[in-house]
C-alpha cells in the first residue's frame, strides 16, 4: 500500500460504456480545476467475453475493446476541454482491485463508478470499492452514473467523529471546498458514547460535548483554510443516515475510512450505497500508537 501523493494524477477507470462518460466527466473536471494530470485506466480480463459476432467481422478481443474503450474516452475528454488538460491512456490486464489500485499508486484521487444494481449487488460493489480505497492508499471517489454538473458542486460535506479516522478526510474535504471557491459542511452524528463533564452540570448534555469535540477537531483546518466558510451540523441521526440526508443538498460528501487489507467501515459502506452525490472514500492510514489498539479491536470477535 501507498502513501496519498497529495500532487499526483487523477486517475479514471474507463469501462467503455454510455454511462461512464460522467464519470470520466467528474474526473476530467477535477483533473482541469487543480492542473493535474489526467491518467484513464481500463481493466481487462484476458478471459473476458467479446463482442457478438457480425457478419464478416471477428470478434475482438478483451484487450482491443480496452483500447477502444480509452480512445473514446480520449476523445470524449478532448471534444470537451480541448488540450488543456495533460492525458495519459493505460489498459492493463488483471482484476479491477490490481490494476486500479496499481495505477493510483501516486495519484491525488482515483474516480469510478457507482453501480447501477440494487440490494446485495450494490452492497458487494460497495464493499470492493472501499478494499479499492484502502489498497490505492488515496483517496476514491465514487460517482453516481446519474451524476450531472449543477450548482451544489461547490457545497462539500464531510463527516467527522473525533478520531483519527477524520484527520486525512478533513484534510481532502478542505482542499476541495478551498479548489472549488465553496463551503464546507462539517457533520457529526450519533450521541457521544462518553460521560459528559459534569453530572451536576445540565449545559453538559452530548450536545454541548459534539459541539466542543467539533471545535477542537476543527481548529487546526480552519486556521489553515481561513477562506472556507465552514456550516457544523450536529445531529442525534444514525452516521450514515445524517451523510445521506446531507448528500441531497451538497455536491461531494467526504468520508473516512480504514486503510488495510480488510476494511471494514460500517458507516462508510451504508453511505456509499445510499449516497444521492459523489463520495469520497478518505482511507486513513494508522499511526505506531494506533496500529496496536486496531489490531487488538480486529481480534475481537463480533455477533
Amino acid at each position: 500500500m501507498s502513501d496519498w501523493n497529495r500532487t499526483g494524477p487523477v486517475v479514471v477507470e474507463v469501462d467503455g460504456s454510455a454511462e461512464n462518460r460522467r464519470v470520466v466527466d467528474y474526473a476530467s473536471a477535477e483533473a482541469l480545476r487543480v492542473g493535474a494530470e489526467l491518467v484513464l485506466v481500463a481493466p481487462y480480463s484476458a478471459h473476458g467475453s467479446s463482442s457478438p459476432m457480425l457478419p464478416g467481422c471477428a470478434p475482438k478481443s478483451p484487450a482491443e475493446l480496452a483500447d477502444d474503450a480509452v480512445r473514446a474516452a480520449v476523445a470524449h475528454v478532448r471534444h470537451h476541454d480541448g488540450y488543456a488538460t495533460e492525458l495519459a491512456a493505460v489498459t492493463e490486464e488483471g482484476s479491477r482491485l490490481r490494476v486500479l489500485a496499481h495505477a493510483a499508486r501516486k495519484a491525488r484521487m482515483l474516480v469510478v463508478g457507482r453501480s447501477r444494481s440494487r440490494g446485495p449487488q450494490r452492497l458487494v460493489h460497495t464493499q470492493a470499492n472501499l478494499t479499492l480505497a484502502a489498497r490505492a492508499g488515496c483517496p476514491v471517489v465514487v460517482v453516481p452514473m446519474s451524476w450531472k454538473p449543477c450548482l451544489a458542486d461547490r457545497k462539500v460535506a464531510v463527516g467527522i467523529d473525533g478520531t483519527a479516522l477524520s484527520s486525512e478526510a478533513l484534510e481532502f474535504a478542505f482542499g476541495v471546498a478551498a479548489g472549488r471557491e465553496g463551503d464546507l459542511i462539517v457533520v457529526h452524528a450519533g450521541v457521544p458514547a462518553e460521560r459528559a463533564f459534569s453530572d451536576d452540570d445540565p449545559d453538559c448534555s452530548w450536545l454541548s460535548r459534539a459541539d466542543y469535540m467539533v471545535s477542537e477537531t476543527l481548529a487546526p483546518w480552519t486556521s489553515r483554510f481561513p477562506d472556507v466558510q465552514v456550516t457544523r451540523f450536529l445531529s442525534s441521526r444514525q452516521p450514515a443516515a445524517a451523510l445521506v440526508h446531507e448528500s441531497a443538498e451538497v455536491g461531494l460528501v467526504v468520508v473516512g475510512a480504514h486503510s488495510g487489507p480488510l476494511p471494514i467501515d460500517p458507516v462508510a459502506r451504508r453511505s456509499v450505497a445510499a449516497m444521492t452525490c459523489p463520495i469520497a472514500i478518505v482511507p486513513h492510514h494508522l499511526t505506531d500508537t494506533e496500529r496496536p489498539r486496531r489490531h487488538a479491536q480486529a481480534a475481537v470477535p463480533t455477533h
